[in-house]
């Protein structure tokens, strides 16, 4: 089968183990993403089978309707927002998923993040490259308060890993959220509200759907302390767009550090975060590890093997009983 893998960004994906199970089949990788949507067009156009690594490429009803050959998206990991299912039952093209959920690479990511910042560690790195003395004074964790908002598997790595600082911990979301936090003796904040003026540390690990999609506003962040650090290691759509940039640009919060942004990849130096001292910024780095892309991308490619051999999909939830 024609296999194409359109934003393998790392260049890396013919390096993992699992790729061996692809052996047999015609694949094409590419690296950088498709100037625009008639080079993607072009790229896919003879696919039976296209990977489709998170939300890299949107595969609109636009895309699928030209793209003929194509039978199977097989999606590295276990939902994407940017697959229109509808479309693909319309087209009869399956979509399988993974079944995995690995939640320390983000998790670990997002501890490096909040000791990077408050610490000044990538501020003062820099400037000894520059021959200059470090200078400035930095935020100490212990003690500080460290909000989580949503409580699932990634947010209970990082408020144990914050605790394990002396940092106090405070949480925010769903019920479910709550009875984990006092089931592990976490404080539940009194509100949204409370959560985001309380913080000297507020971490994003809400899941996006439609219902959370711009769960953070200008209201929300306005109420952030001028020290607050906010970090976002989970999805850019959760923050209202230029909500943030606008925020820190009056000064609450004082600081924030990002790994997900709302157009990737983001190249050329031109993203305004780039250029505020106050922002640490990282592309994406959340799940990116070889033991999460090993798992992940093995339960794609099994997919497509069990495709090839007619054997039973784990298909997306919304297409079940569709195609």
């Amino acid at each position: 089968m024609k296999v194409v893998i359109p934003d393998d960004y790392q260049d890396m994906v013919h390096r993992l183990s699992c790729f061996d199970l692809l052996q047999g089949h015609d694949v094409v990788r590419y690296r950088e993403p498709a100037a625009d949507f008639e080079q993607l067009v072009q790229r896919l156009q003879s696919a039976e089978v296209v990977v489709a690594i998170r939300e890299r490429v949107d595969y609109s009803r636009a895309l699928i309707d030209r793209l003929p050959n194509l039978r199977l998206i097989a999606l590295v990991g276990r939902a994407a927002t940017t697959i229109d299912y509808a479309a693909c039952a319309d087209r009869g093209v399956l979509v399988s998923t993974g079944a995995s959920n690995s939640p320390h690479a983000p998790a670990e990511l997002t501890l490096a993040l909040m000791m990077a910042s408050r610490r000044n560690i990538v501020v003062e790195a820099e400037r000894m490259r520059r021959g200059e003395w470090p200078c400035t004074l930095s935020h100490r964790l212990a003690g500080s308060t460290l909000g989580i908002f949503g409580l699932g598997n990634i947010g209970s790595l990082v408020a144990r890993g914050g605790a394990g600082m002396g940092m106090k911990v405070l949480v925010w979301g769903q019920d479910s959220s709550a009875k984990r936090a006092a089931d592990a003796g976490y404080e539940v904040a009194a509100s949204k509200a409370d959560l985001f003026a309380r913080s000297d540390v507020l971490s994003l690990h809400v899941r996006l759907r439609d219902d959370t999609r711009g769960i953070v506003g200008p209201a929300d962040l306005a109420l952030m302390k001028p020290t607050a650090l906010l970090i976002n290691t989970s999805r850019a759509e959760l923050v209202q767009p230029g909500a943030l940039l606008a925020a820190l640009r009056t000064g609450r919060p004082g600081f924030a550090a990002v790994d997900v942004y709302e157009e990737e990849p983001i190249t050329g130096g031109n993203h305004p975060f780039l250029a505020m001292p106050n922002v640490v910024c990282t592309p994406h780095l959340g799940w990116a590890e070889w033991d999460n892309f090993e798992l992940y991308f093995r339960e794609c490619f099994e997919q497509i093997v069990a495709y090839a051999k007619g054997e039973t999909l784990r298909l997306a939830p919304a297409l079940k009983g569709k195609v």
